[in-house]
């Protein structure tokens, strides 16, 4: 689980921007008229508050198109150490822009860690479900939603006021992010490449071998040999694929269509209308308005609760069950939300009935989209279209998440409560989705995966020539 720490990075800096934004608002305000000798007007303010933090999601986008491209020139392990010193620069830029009184540096920063967070969550899973053996490959793949919500939920509490979270101290949490970063600088150099990086990319059978006699043992690793040279014969020298290359693959068609798919349903499942929603509710429910800040650290420590849980479900349960499950819950709370905070003012315990539903919405998210959406994405392509397959997974997950984040607000404000009614909807039809399209992965080589969509893709290519006649 070395590598997941290229995932706290990111996350820990999500946490610390939010706690932070008074101060920043403070410092823009006190830069802006110690350069120019006037007011920063609250427009411009907004603004620049608004690139700070939207820029992080220009970075992602930046890091899941050149995360494939690295992990194909560089190696799994080369792109994730490479990535470090990203964050690294991001940390110190970031560190020194309050004492410097130059924002640029907060911006610059922000968009490297959007890079570095970009590029972390595209090889990271991808290095896990490759040297991960197919029993345990869904509980190692779940590394990464453990290591991301627990970045969050440090970055929460270190946020405190009582910690880092004061005045003075803002510059040290942002620049904090660079701990995970120099961690895995020091300890992932010991750990091998990934095998079938190093066998079915590189050609190289003795660095392979000597690579799964450190992850299996001296004794096991035949079998998992075995496995990666039968991909290697089936994909017969085929070289990694670009992303534009697969989307003309009729043999990875429906593969495609999931990722886009479940990655799209993740980002529009409504978990974002629940963070939004939480002050409120929790406010409704009676709670002190300075004790709000404590009580939604029980929101991360939700989302961890249920990526660990999931993590030790995923290979005895199966991914459709779990997934399925999710969605299936998301709606049903979502219902409950609706009437919840339809009649939030009308009886005394409806606040608290909101209350609790916004924890059961987010221990259903975890449980399910939150976690194997990820996992999936690595299963179900073989190794020349994974990497460009994270690459398109990424850049939709990150589109995904800089439209929900331009257009939420004009959803909340149009719809108000109702805006769960369009996200219940968004969420059975994903449910349905997978319930029809994609099967179980539990216990299967990715050549098995492979060989369970060639009756989906082989019946599109044939309705296709017949629409042709």
């Amino acid at each position: 689980m070395e590598c997941s720490k290229q995932t706290i990075t990111g996350s820990w800096t999500v946490g610390n921007l939010t706690a932070n934004h008074k101060h920043i608002h403070k410092f823009l305000n006190e830069t802006w008229s110690s350069r120019y000798q006037t007011e920063l007007n609250p427009s411009l303010l907004t603004l620049l508050w608004s690139v700070i933090a939207s820029i992080f999601s220009l970075g992602g986008l930046c890091g899941a198109h050149i995360g494939g491209s690295m992990a194909i020139r560089l190696g799994r392990k080369g792109a994730l150490l490479v990535n470090n010193f990203i964050a690294i620069l991001a940390s110190i830029l970031m560190g020194i822009s309050f004492p410097t009184g130059l924002f640029e540096l907060l911006m610059v920063g922000r968009f490297l860690i959007g890079v570095n967070t970009g590029i972390g969550i595209c090889v990271q899973p991808l290095y896990i479900g490759e040297v991960a053996p197919k029993h345990l490959r869904g509980a190692m793949a779940m590394g990464s939603s453990i290591f991301l919500t627990g970045g969050i939920l440090t970055g929460q509490i270190i946020g405190l006021r009582e910690l880092l979270g004061g005045e003075k101290y803002w510059p040290f949490l942002l620049s904090s992010s660079c701990f995970p970063a120099l961690a895995q600088l020091f300890f992932l150099p010991w750990f091998p490449e990934s095998p079938r990086y190093l066998l079915i990319d590189r050609g190289d059978e003795t660095k392979c071998t000597k690579a799964l006699k450190r992850f299996h043992g001296p004794l096991h690793y035949h079998e998992e040999m075995e496995d990666i040279k039968r991909e290697r014969f089936a994909l017969n020298g085929e070289k990694p694929k670009k992303p534009w290359q697969l989307f003309g693959d009729r043999n990875v068609k429906w593969q495609l269509i999931t990722v886009i798919v479940m990655t799209m349903g993740q980002q529009l499942s409504g978990i974002n209308a629940i963070y939004f929603y939480a002050s409120y509710i929790f406010k409704q429910a009676g709670i002190p308005a300075e004790k709000i800040p404590y009580v939604t650290l029980g929101t991360g420590a939700c989302e961890c609760l249920t990526a660990l849980t999931c993590g030790l479900l995923i290979d005895y349960m199966g991914r459709r069950l779990l997934i399925i499950g999710g969605y299936t819950l998301m709606s049903f709370w979502c219902i409950v939300l609706t009437f919840s905070l339809t009649y939030q003012e009308l009886y005394p315990w409806v606040p608290h009935l909101s209350m609790a539903s916004i924890f059961a919405f987010i221990l259903s998210f975890g449980l399910g989209p939150g976690g194997i959406t990820n996992t999936l994405t690595a299963e179900l392509f073989t190794q020349s279209s994974r990497p460009a397959a994270y690459m398109i997974g990424g850049s939709v997950s990150w589109l995904s998440f800089f439209t929900i984040g331009m257009l939420f607000p004009f959803i909340v404000n149009g719809l108000k409560q109702y805006c769960f009614v369009v996200f219940l909807l968004e969420s059975l039809l994903v449910a349905s989705f997978i319930f029809f399209v994609i099967p179980e992965t539990k216990n299967k080589s990715f050549l098995e995966i492979k060989q369970e969509f060639q009756h989906l893709n082989f019946r599109g290519r044939i309705k296709e020539k017949e629409t042709e006649l």
